[in-house]
């Protein structure tokens, strides 16, 4: 087993085949993407960001975090509001879906953002420089 593996199994029930599935979805649609653990949260991929006061840094192009109340998705490199109104019973913000569980959001919409996301893998986006 792997350090992400662990984790998702360490999980309590029903979360655990909720983020199984999830987890399984990322791995189908971006195989790519190495999957790896960043501080309690399941990632996947990296890019580099650098902001217009010169701060920059690597980050996940996606993860899944369980929340005491809900799972988080984070596609921060894409920002998901673009899917807000297709996922009304997730609680969308700027770079993260959040739901209490898979069966709330469409897995199709879900898999877009995936797929956006996952394009991120590698490149340095820049904001406001």
């Amino acid at each position: 087993m792997s350090a992400p593996d662990d984790w998702i199994a360490a999980l309590p029930e029903p979360r655990r085949t909720d983020i199984a599935a999830i987890d399984q979805r990322i791995r189908t649609a971006a195989p790519q993407l190495r999957r790896y653990m960043d501080g309690g949260v399941l990632a996947f991929g990296r890019y580099r960001y650098r902001y217009a006061s010169k701060r920059e840094g690597d980050a996940a192009v996606l993860g899944i975090a369980s929340n005491k109340a809900y799972i988080s998705l984070y596609a921060s490199p894409v920002g998901v509001e673009p899917w807000a109104g297709r996922l009304p019973k997730a609680n969308v913000g700027k770079g993260c879906i959040r739901f209490k569980h898979a069966s709330d959001v469409d897995l199709d919409v879900i898999d877009e953002v995936i797929a956006a996301a996952a394009a991120k893998d590698g490149v340095l986006i820049e904001s406001g420089v």
